[in-house]
């Protein structure tokens, strides 16, 4: 299945060509879950603080299904 994910602020370090906001396409086995495209993506999981599917923010055991839009953030500081 085909889905499109885009990475913000320090993540984006970890996929190379990886754009702030912009979407690129990953291919995943069909029943894969949030967490499995975490792990093909090497992402470090102490640094992901949400994880939005489709505007809605879902869990690593979350299934994905062909054409999800998946946001992963860092958590986020400020002041």
């Amino acid at each position: 299945m085909h889905v499109n994910v885009k990475l913000f602020a320090n993540l984006l370090t970890h996929v190379a060509d990886a754009k702030v906001g912009v979407p690129f396409p990953v291919d995943l086995s069909d029943g894969a879950t949030v967490g499995d495209l975490i792990r093909l993506l090497k992402l470090p999981a102490d640094q992901i603080k949400v994880t939005f599917v489709n505007g809605r923010s879902r869990s690593d055991d979350w299934r994905l299904e062909s054409g999800d839009e998946i946001g992963i953030f860092p958590p986020i500081g400020g002041g």
